[in-house]
């Protein structure tokens, strides 16, 4: 089990909700690029992929929060 202090906490939440923002971000980019009559595959490939992989890092962080129901 691993025990946290109150910085730690907060450095997470504040990891999160920075995350949280880019990948909204990215979502709305992603949608832009999208309607544009001409779209470049390549670059949209890459945010799709950066998305995901803030979609993973979000999830470790959020399953680090949640306490272990074992203990």
């Amino acid at each position: 089990m691993e025990i946290m202090d109150n910085e730690t906490l907060i450095d997470l939440h504040q990891r999160l909700q920075t995350l949280r923002l880019e990948h909204r971000d990215l979502d709305d980019a992603i949608i832009a690029l999208e309607q544009q009559p001409y779209v470049d595959q390549l670059q949209l490939r890459r945010m799709k992929k950066r998305k995901l992989q803030i979609k993973d890092v979000i999830s470790r962080l959020e399953s680090r929060l949640i306490p272990d129901l074992n203990a």
